[in-house]
């Protein structure tokens, strides 16, 4: 049958029916092991109960009202995110790029609410991926993402991922921020060292501008900490955050400091579904899993066994794996032939990656493994590497 969708996302052939947990299940009963989760989005795997009684809950009481009025589980969301985090204000959006968004909005703001009208400029680095509408397509420059889209520079710069000299360059009278993902998702799950990331708050501190980290990908405990700049020791004045904060349910959030947020006044900016009852509770309940005592304890002994895995199949397999990056559950593995190849081979023993930059395979699984799962995984990827190997 001639699908009536876009072609945007090409035709893909396997369909899905139904998820438990770790597994996704085609209409045949066919199982595959999931380690997509909808791109780091169903932290808590698939059909979570606690995740499912919330949403069903709400749902029996109240869909949407708009922010023209208030409601409980969005207030209780955003004072405990305030709660658990560096920042003191949250916006609610429905996705990542929206989050992404308002935060540029607020750098530019932030610096014409104190008479800087000409620091409107945001710099991010190479291999950057920050969303898919204008502003984000532009701090990317992405030519397979700009092309016939993009007029102009948009009012960004980029520099080379890690290079603190090309950094400090860049910056100008007209620069009105830093935004970076802690953890390159797209770009090769590359993480930025601590002592890059050190240098850059002072640098913001030193010229007076405002950085931003995108954890839209890193964040909600994939790292095995709540967001991925705690285990590097830098806090940001503002960050994106969606995909795992929804476990499934479309959200997005904005965080930021006092002094940023401050110039968000009434009708600078808004979102008609942000803040939906439905999202909130049901990140809500997703936050209740995240603090439980010894969660993101249990998520970096799991990250740990399956990177020893990783290990031991690159020894063995030198030719297909060339060992690992990344930071907890957000793992990328290496390929030393082709990782489009490695991804089809998976697949073939029924285990779901991401293809990312730097010629890696994204393994995203969800944030309650069972370290037999990882094994059971490893197992299926080790089945991939001796079908490549023989070849």
């Amino acid at each position: 049958m001639t699908s009536a969708l876009m072609a945007n996302y090409g035709h893909p052939e396997l369909q899905f029916a139904r998820g438990q947990g770790v597994y996704l299940y085609t209409a045949d009963g066919e199982r595959y092991v999931d380690f997509t989760m909808g791109i780091a989005v169903n932290c808590l795997g698939h059909c979570h109960p606690h995740l499912i009684a919330a949403l069903k809950r709400q749902a029996d009481t109240l869909w949407h009202t708009s922010n023209l009025f208030s409601n409980v589980p969005t207030e209780t969301l955003a004072k405990r995110l305030v709660e658990l985090t560096f920042a003191d204000r949250v916006f609610f959006a429905n996705s990542g790029t929206e989050a992404v968004e308002c935060g540029f909005k607020m750098m530019r703001r932030y610096h014409y609410h104190h008479g800087r009208k000409q620091r409107v400029r945001i710099i991010s680095l190479t291999q950057s991926f920050h969303g898919r509408t204008l502003a984000p397509v532009a701090a990317c420059l992405n030519p397979l993402h700009t092309e016939g889209f993009l007029v102009g520079d948009a009012g960004f710069d980029q520099v080379p991922f890690g290079d603190l000299d090309a950094l400090r360059a860049a910056i100008s009278d007209s620069t009105a921020g830093i935004i970076l993902e802690p953890v390159q998702g797209e770009g090769g799950i590359r993480a930025v060292s601590v002592e890059y990331l050190q240098a850059v708050r002072q640098i913001c501190d030193e010229h007076g501008i405002l950085l931003m980290f995108d954890e839209v990908q890193s964040g909600i405990g994939r790292t095995g900490y709540l967001f991925a700049h705690e285990a590097l020791g830098v806090a940001p004045d503002l960050l994106a955050s969606a995909k795992g904060l929804g476990g499934g349910f479309p959200i997005g959030a904005c965080l930021s400091r006092e002094h940023v947020a401050e110039v968000m006044t009434a009708g600078t900016h808004g979102s008609t579904f942000g803040g939906n009852p439905l999202a909130t509770s049901v990140a809500n309940a997703v936050l209740d899993v995240l603090t439980e005592p010894g969660f993101l304890t249990q998520v970096n002994q799991r990250a740990d066994q399956l990177r020893a895995g990783i290990d031991a199949l690159s020894e063995q397999y030198p030719g297909i794996l060339a060992g690992h990056t990344g930071l907890g559950l957000m793992v990328g593995l290496r390929c030393a032939g082709s990782n489009a190849d490695l991804l089809k081979a998976m697949a073939t023993h029924k285990l779901l990656a991401v293809k990312a930059g730097g010629n890696s395979v994204r393994l995203l699984p969800p944030l309650n493994i069972s370290a037999a799962e990882v094994d059971e995984s490893l197992a299926l990827l080790a089945s991939a590497c001796a079908d490549l190997a023989s070849l």
